[in-house]
């Protein structure tokens, strides 16, 4: 793993949903590494919706037409989702495919209660792809934890609401390190 090999310790992961996973999926593997973890629009488990798998396969300029309305606040400004759209359309849809791929598969929510750091858990409130309950579930669950549900966000929280999102990242930071 990259951070292994740069023989960094005590390091602050962030992670946003998949991203989520990953270091969730770290944490778990070096919990003596990590001294707090950001886990933005993610869960323990990040079960996908057949459908989506499957126009993944079969559509993926219909799936990137369709993908404002899950991922984004609807009151998002148009600029904003016509970056991420452009930006997304340079990912094939393979990559794209084993990336909800992993989601589905990933399920860690009997190891949450043992994570003993400090967590930050963000999410939008009106996050369609990972819904506020699932930060819920963290909030319960996580000892030592900060939670913060953005409005007018959806699962782009940190693009939709950057300042506030910066910020909060900003205030766990000072108030724990």
């Amino acid at each position: 793993m990259f951070i292994n090999s740069l023989k960094y310790e005590d390091v602050i992961l962030c992670g946003h949903s998949l991203g989520g996973a990953v270091i969730q999926s770290y944490y778990f593997t070096y919990p003596s590494k990590v001294k707090a973890l950001i886990l933005v629009g993610t869960g323990g488990r990040l079960r996908v919706s057949p459908i989506i798998l499957e126009s993944l396969t079969s559509n993926y300029p219909e799936f990137l037409k369709a993908l404002p309305s899950a991922a984004f606040y609807e009151k998002t400004s148009k600029e904003i989702i016509a970056a991420y759209i452009n930006e997304s359309s340079t990912i094939s849809s393979d990559v794209t495919f084993q990336d909800f791929s992993i989601c589905d598969k990933f399920d860690t929510l009997e190891k949450t209660s043992s994570i003993n750091i400090p967590c930050l858990l963000i999410v939008g409130a009106e996050d369609k792809m990972t819904p506020v309950k699932y930060s819920d579930y963290f909030h319960k669950n996580i000892r030592i934890n900060e939670y913060k549900i953005i409005q007018d966000a959806g699962h782009m929280v940190m693009l939709e609401k950057s300042d506030e999102f910066n910020n909060v990242i900003e205030d766990f930071i000072q108030k724990y390190f």
